[in-house]
C-alpha cells in the first residue's frame, strides 16, 4: 500500500515538479499526467507559460524518481493524499490541467476539494479523456487477446524500441496496469456537477477520447463549457501541445 502522503519539503519534491521555475505567480496550473506516464511531459512548460502562471506538474508514485513507491490502484486514498499535499499551496488561484487519467484524477480532486469546503480550481482542463458520463463498466483495454501490451500499441506515444524489449515493458506495464486499475474502479457519479468553467481537449484521431465521447464533459459542469478539437491521437504532438496552451493562457489571463 502506498504510503501516506505527508506536507513537508521533501513531500513537496516528491510530489511536485516545476523545473526550474522560481518567482512569484498569480495562477498556479496544477498539471496531470497520463496513466503510466510521468512530470516529464511538462518539462517544457515553464517556458511556455507566462510569469504570471506557474504550472506545477504533480509526480504520482510508482514512475520516474518515485519509481520504488508503490503505485494506488483506487482513486478515493489517490485523492485524500493529493488534498493533504497540495493544501498548503492553494493559497492562490489555481486552476488543473489533467490528460487521460489525468483528466479523472483533477475532476475527482476537484469534487473532493468542494466537499471539504476547501478552496477549488477556477478552471478545469481535461485532455484525451472519455466524459465520466460515457462510462458504462466496459474498457478498451480489458479483455484483448493482446492484451495490455495491445492497448498500449494502439493508443501511440510509446516509443517503439520501448514495445520491442520486454524487460522495458516489465518495468512500464506493472505501473500502467495499477493506474487503469484506479480508473476502472471509480464508480463514481457526483449528484451535483461542479460550478466552474471546464474546457475539453480532444485528438481528432484519438481511438478512445475522440471529441464525440469528450463532449458529454459539458454535463459536468453548471458553469461554461467548451471543447478544442486538436490534430492527432490520443498523445498530442507538439503543435497539439501549443494549442493547448493557447487556449489555457486565454483563459487564465
Amino acid at each position: 500500500m502506498t504510503g501516506t502522503a505527508t506536507p513537508g519539503a521533501n513531500t513537496d519534491r516528491r510530489w511536485f515538479k516545476r523545473f526550474g521555475r522560481t518567482g512569484p505567480a498569480e495562477t498556479r496550473l496544477f498539471c496531470f499526467h497520463f496513466a503510466g506516464g510521468n512530470t516529464s511531459l511538462f518539462r517544457r512548460w515553464p517556458q511556455e507559460l507566462p510569469w504570471y502562471i506557474e504550472p506545477v506538474a504533480v509526480q504520482l508514485p510508482g514512475r520516474a524518481d518515485r519509481f520504488t513507491e508503490t503505485p494506488y490502484e483506487r482513486m478515493a486514498p489517490l485523492v485524500d493524499d493529493l488534498i493533504k499535499v497540495m493544501e498548503p499551496h492553494l493559497d492562490r488561484p489555481f486552476a488543473f490541467y489533467g490528460v487521460s487519467m489525468g483528466a479523472r484524477v483533477s475532476w475527482a480532486l476537484a469534487h473532493a476539494l468542494r466537499e471539504r469546503g476547501l478552496p477549488g480550481p477556477k478552471a478545469l482542463f481535461v485532455a484525451a479523456s472519455v466524459a465520466p458520463a460515457c462510462d458504462n463498466g466496459q474498457w478498451e483495454w480489458d479483455g484483448r487477446e493482446d492484451g495490455l501490451v495491445g492497448y498500449v500499441r494502439d493508443m501511440g506515444g510509446t516509443p517503439v524500441e520501448v514495445l520491442q524489449q520486454p524487460e522495458l515493458l516489465a518495468g512500464l506495464l506493472p505501473t500502467l496496469r495499477a493506474d487503469l486499475t484506479v480508473l476502472s474502479t471509480h464508480d463514481f457519479h457526483p449528484e451535483t456537477p461542479l460550478d466552474i468553467p471546464v474546457h475539453a481537449f480532444a485528438g481528432t484521431e484519438d481511438p478512445e477520447a475522440h471529441p464525440e465521447r469528450m463532449r458529454d464533459w459539458s454535463r459536468e459542469t453548471r458553469d461554461r463549457f467548451a471543447l478544442t478539437p486538436v490534430p492527432g491521437g490520443h498523445f498530442f504532438d507538439d503543435e497539439g501541445q501549443q494549442q493547448v496552451i493557447r487556449v489555457i493562457v486565454d483563459h487564465l489571463t
